[in-house]
This record gives structure tokens, sequence and C-alpha cells, in this order.
């Protein structure tokens, strides 16, 4: 699935993935291939992104939020 992962001032993360989990103000969710469309309010914690090599990158945030429709997530972060 195409993830893009943005701040205010610069783009963290520009690419495909398998699997993403979020930290979600009700705990942690994770999002795959083919998942149901989403919107959810983002807490403080770790993203943690998988991608198709099985190579795993984790991104530091304060909060934010996801959408994620037809395998394009969007999740805009502080």
């Amino acid at each position: 699935m195409k993830v893009k992962i943005t701040k205010p001032d610069s783009t963290l993360f520009d690419g495909e993935a398998k699997l993403v989990q979020l930290p979600g103000t009700g705990g942690l969710f994770e999002i795959l291939n083919n998942h149901a469309p989403i919107i959810s309010s983002l807490g403080r914690g770790r993203i943690r992104l998988v991608n198709e090599a099985d190579e795993e990158t984790t991104f530091d945030i304060r909060g934010g939020v996801v959408k994620s429709q037809q395998n394009d997530l969007l999740i805009l972060v502080q």
C-alpha cells in the first residue's frame, strides 16, 4: 500500500509498506493491505512501518491523524 507520513514542515516517508502500526488515542492498531476505510486520531507514541522486504522503520510522534482508503494511507503528524 502507498504510505505518506507528513509533518507541517517536511515529509518523513513517502513509499510502499505492507504493515503500519499506529499509536491511536484508544491504543495501538495496525493497517494492512485492503484495510477498510478509516479516519482516526493518533496519540503520542511510535509509528512502526514494515516494507515489502520486511525492513522496519519507526517514527516517534506527538500526535496526529490518519486516513486510509483503497490502499492509500495518509498520516499527518506533529
